[in-house]
């Protein structure tokens, strides 16, 4: 499975059928408001043709008419000219009030039922994003997932309502329109007709076009949203590398890739508008010089030519922008191929059929000659091979790179095995159910992030059925309340985003109580102190040892004071377990790698804290 959004295109982007049949389940609950909407639209469209028809019996018996002279149309009959000309500027109103009702009524359906089917896309697009594994967020960019998660819906689903609207409206206009100008004149109007559709042709020429230009304008859009966000996140390495300039010329050249994208595009589509403008306006020729003749000859009035011509240009005018009206309803359909088509990746990492709930850790845990890799043919981790007990305290150590994060993260499946078996208490982790094995496991990483929100609602993230009494005590045992009491609010400080407003050893302390709270039998700390100074790595370590009471640890540390307290320590070197032991075993062998990464980090650790 490919999770690289960069080679998703919208493959899809000319099925319309199979598009209209993917989005219909999103339609399908709003879907009364959207056909009140679409019948809206049909008198929208054929108000243009009341317009045009007017102009007849008001040039014929109001302007050139005999006042004595009566008009009849529909059966209804009006007898004099004074009645006439008293009659159509109050209609005029009327009609204009009329219209302005039911165009806000259906803006405002329009807007409704799009935003209610938008809003329905994103959140199971967010809920598709939240079950995806960590490796397609390994191998796409924030930017990216921004666009293709949030703007796309946007894009494909506020606007189907709109243009389907804009079609109803179009198709019924164009039908009065030709109504009217086959009411006032036959032969005049299959000249018009005729121009009409010669003008439209070249539009089945430029479809592939604006489906390249569409898709390479999304991909940009996503590529400056990443850089949005990694300006905001990596503010503090751009202001200490001076790195302001680099950014800049990389936005920079993002907006003229964007610049040069849009006006291919214009070239693409805007060439349509001079050829439709030229070509209409020979039918306009033509229908002016065939009607002066009907005219003189009697075979037409004045107001019925001033009528027709009326309609012939209203029916020009959709035609003639009908580029750019294509331009974005090929927009709406790429947008929608892009989001149906995330619907069809699916993560490799979910619970299989007949899945065992998992309960507890009973005896140990087994890792069983695995192998992995993140990249084809470049392995993490060869035939690695580990027995854990249960209660039992194994710190992972080695040289960076060696594969010792990837061991823990292999544990909840973040990432599967690509051979090879992970075992609790015999039973292949791969057996069971996925919700059920990550309850298991507490994680305490490096920089553990926290959500904006309250610190005491971190902390519930761990348990969200907690009493206050669990929560008192978690506080206690992470060394919690030695700083929140201080503060103003207490738990109910907000923290910010990904907790900025604390300081490293106070974000560790809110993670271990989250983790506390969570109560795993098993126990992952990741570097949990590396980054810490030595004041806030003595509280934090505290809070540590109160976590890991009584339970299975896996400790990944640079920390000597970490390393020795654990019952084993597990020698990682390039994917393979290379010593094992004690840490008085392990310094027993001879040139060993322990040994060697003792003595080039861990003494100075030691002879410091001596002194």
């Amino acid at each position: 499975m490919d999770y690289k959004l960069q080679n998703t295109v919208s493959k899809d982007a000319f099925k319309y059928g199979y598009l209209l049949n993917k989005i219909y389940p999103y339609i399908k609950p709003v879907l009364g408001r959207a056909i009140l909407n679409l019948i809206i639209a049909i008198p929208l469209g054929l108000l243009d043709g009341v317009v045009a028809l007017s102009l007849k019996p008001y040039l014929d018996f109001v302007i050139n008419g005999d006042p004595n002279h009566t008009w009849t149309f529909l059966g209804i009959t009006v007898h004099s000219q004074a009645w006439l000309a008293a009659i159509i500027p109050f209609g005029i109103v009327a009609f204009a009030l009329f219209q302005g009702v039911l165009k806000y009524l259906s803006n405002y359906l329009t807007d409704w039922t799009g935003l209610k089917i938008s809003n329905s896309l994103k959140i199971d697009l967010f809920k598709k994003l939240t079950m995806m594994d960590p490796q397609f967020f390994d191998v796409n960019s924030s930017g990216l997932v921004l666009t293709r998660f949030l703007s796309d819906p946007d894009t494909a689903s506020k606007n189907i309502i709109e243009m389907l609207k804009s079609f109803i409206a179009t198709f019924f206009g164009l039908v009065g329109l030709v109504a009217v100008l086959l009411y006032n004149s036959w032969k005049l109007a299959i000249i018009g007709v005729t121009i009409m559709a010669i003008a439209i042709t070249p539009v089945a020429f430029i479809r592939k076009r604006i489906k390249k230009v569409s898709n390479a304008s999304m991909v940009v859009g996503g590529n400056m949203t990443t850089n949005f966000n990694e300006t905001f996140a990596g503010n503090k390495i751009i202001t200490a590398y001076n790195l302001q300039e680099d950014q800049n010329k990389k936005f920079e050249s993002q907006i003229h890739e964007q610049f040069h994208l849009a006006m291919s595009l214009t070239k693409r589509v805007g060439w349509m508008s001079p050829i439709m403008y030229f070509v209409c306006s020979i039918g306009i020729a033509l229908v002016m010089a065939y009607g002066n003749h009907l005219i003189l000859s009697g075979q037409m009035s004045a107001g019925s030519f001033a009528s027709f011509v009326t309609s012939l240009l209203l029916l020009y005018k959709p035609t003639k922008t009908l580029g750019n009206t294509l331009t974005n309803l090929q927009t709406v359909f790429v947008a929608m191929g892009r989001v149906f088509e995330l619907f069809d990746i699916q993560p490799q990492i979910k619970s299989p059929e007949n899945a065992i709930k998992l309960t507890g850790l009973n005896n140990s845990i087994k890792f069983k000659n695995v192998y992995f890799e993140y990249e084809p043919g470049v392995p993490v981790l060869k035939n690695f091979c580990l027995d854990v007990n249960k209660n039992e305290t194994i710190a992972l150590v080695g040289n960076s790179g060696g594969g010792k994060s990837t061991v823990v993260s292999l544990l909840p499946r973040f990432y599967d095995v690509a051979s090879g078996a992970i075992e609790f208490d015999g039973v292949d982790i791969r057996k069971f159910e996925l919700n059920s094995l990550r309850a298991q496991i507490s994680f305490v990483f490096q920089d553990n992030f926290l959500f904006s929100g309250t610190i005491k609602e971190n902390i519930l993230m761990g348990n969200e059925h907690a009493t206050d009494g669990d929560i008192e005590r978690v506080v206690r045992m992470a060394h919690l309340d030695e700083f929140t009491h201080t503060l103003e609010k207490g738990l109910d400080t907000y923290v910010g985003e990904r907790g900025t407003t604390l300081s490293g050893g106070q974000r560790q302390r809110v993670a271990i109580a989250r983790a506390m709270l969570k109560d795993a039998p098993i126990v992952i700390l990741d570097e949990a102190t590396s980054a810490l100074d030595n004041k806030s790595e003595a509280i934090v370590q505290k809070a540590l040892d109160n976590l890991i009471q009584n339970k299975t640890v896996f400790v990944i540390a640079h920390r000597l004071s970490t390393i020795k307290n654990a019952d084993r320590i597990a020698v990682i070197n390039e994917g393979e377990l290379a010593e094992l032991g004690t840490h008085e075993q392990l310094m027993e062998i001879e040139n060993g790698k322990y040994k060697h990464l003792y003595e080039m980090q861990f003494k100075n650790q030691e002879e410091a804290a001596k002194v």
